[in-house]
């Protein structure tokens, strides 16, 4: 059986993506917190990538020991991260938008995956990237990938979490209170 390529797992997180930004950007009567960090995320990313092909190429002694097994490892967390990361996207619906923004009639969900976290899509995203980063086979790919994406959407959250607060007050607070942001029962 043939594994697809980094290649390949590269056009499928630029065809998923791509599809997000297309069609769940914020209505006009959407109140617009993101404070250009969608444009941060898309330039980490490409930069992140970037950086990783190069590294693999530069650096072929961090190349990865057991290169079947490691590429079977991330390439199944590559498959989960996107499983989570659509699911939950799934799950909250029209409120799902890829710039951070409140609609006038926004709801608070939790439940379903956000009644284990705050921000499941996230837990998808880091997953995604963690397989991805495996999947190029380099100790220094995979921190070049990892690492600055794990940043940046970490500045993210702390975005959104100060919107959905300022929406919904102690209610959100309440539900931070007994959720974990990404990982549960960790962070």
């Amino acid at each position: 059986m043939k594994l697809p390529s980094i290649f390949a797992l590269s056009l499928i997180l630029m065809a998923s993506e791509f599809l997000l930004a297309l069609t769940k950007r914020s209505g006009t009567s959407a109140r617009r917190k993101d404070r250009m960090t969608l444009p941060l995320l898309w330039t980490v990313i490409g930069l992140s990538i970037w950086t990783a092909f190069y590294l693999q190429a530069k650096f072929p002694q961090g190349a990865f020991a057991h290169r079947r097994s490691a590429y079977l490892a991330g390439l199944t967390l590559f498959a989960i991260g996107l499983i989570v990361r659509w699911a939950a996207i799934i799950h909250l619906g029209r409120f799902f938008t890829v710039n951070v923004a409140i609609a006038e009639d926004h709801q608070l969900v939790t439940t379903g995956p956000y009644r284990h976290v705050r921000h499941p899509s996230y837990t998808g995203t880091f997953l995604i990237f963690l397989g991805y980063g495996l999947c190029m086979l380099n100790i220094y790919s995979l921190a070049a990938v990892f690492l600055p994406v794990v940043i940046a959407f970490l500045w993210r959250i702390h975005i959104e979490e100060e919107a959905l607060r300022g929406a919904f007050g102690d209610k959100y607070e309440d539900y931070a209170a007994r959720t974990r942001r990404v990982i549960p029962f960790l962070y």
